[in-house]
């Protein structure tokens, strides 16, 4: 009789981000310094360097990554001049792994501050050029709250939201190389 064979496997949930990255060792051992990730497994090419696959876990959730593989189209925000997406992380201790994640390297975007949404909140770039938002509930608060709160003094809100950006509401921003501390070597 054939075994049952579960879809997702043992600790993973249906989204499992994938982050391809330029120099994937110190990656890994900047999100177990910064981020506090558990390394589950590592896994290298025939050239016993290119990390093909690893697997991290951070709190509860896993997440993969790999070395940038420019021959398969698998290439890096470092190589495609930014990150248009983020990893959220919900954190317990929000203030303590920022301050190491920054500690580690990482450059802030928006700077980790309580919101009128009832969210501690922040945005910086690992880095790697992954984006990714801290966040820790610190008041449960209805649709209806929130839209008072906003509501209340939008353009406050909006200012000291995007001050971390360094550019105007809804202007572009890009993030290129040179902006990014540099790490490894070629």
């Amino acid at each position: 009789m054939a075994r049952k064979t579960s879809p997702v496997p043992k600790g993973y949930r249906t989204i499992t981000p994938q982050l391809t990255v330029r120099f994937a060792a110190e990656a890994i051992d900047f999100y177990k310094t910064a981020f506090g990730a558990e390394e589950l497994s590592r896994a290298y090419g025939a050239d016993g360097v290119t990390v093909i696959n690893a697997e991290l876990k951070i709190g509860n959730a896993i997440f993969r990554l790999n070395d940038e593989m420019p021959g398969y189209g698998l290439l890096s925000p470092l190589s495609l001049g930014g990150s248009h997406t983020a990893v959220h992380l919900y954190l317990p201790e929000v203030d303590d792994v920022w301050a190491r994640a920054v500690e580690a390297g990482a450059t802030v975007i928006v700077p980790l501050a309580d919101t009128y949404w009832g969210e501690r909140f922040g945005k910086l770039v690992d880095p790697f050029g992954h984006v990714w938002s801290f966040a820790k509930r610190i008041e449960a608060l209805t649709p209806a709250e929130i839209a008072e709160r906003a509501a209340q003094d939008i353009v406050a809100v909006e200012e000291s939201f995007f001050a971390g950006y360094g550019a105007g509401y809804g202007d572009e921003i890009q993030l290129t190389e040179t902006e990014v501390p540099a790490v490894g070597t070629a």
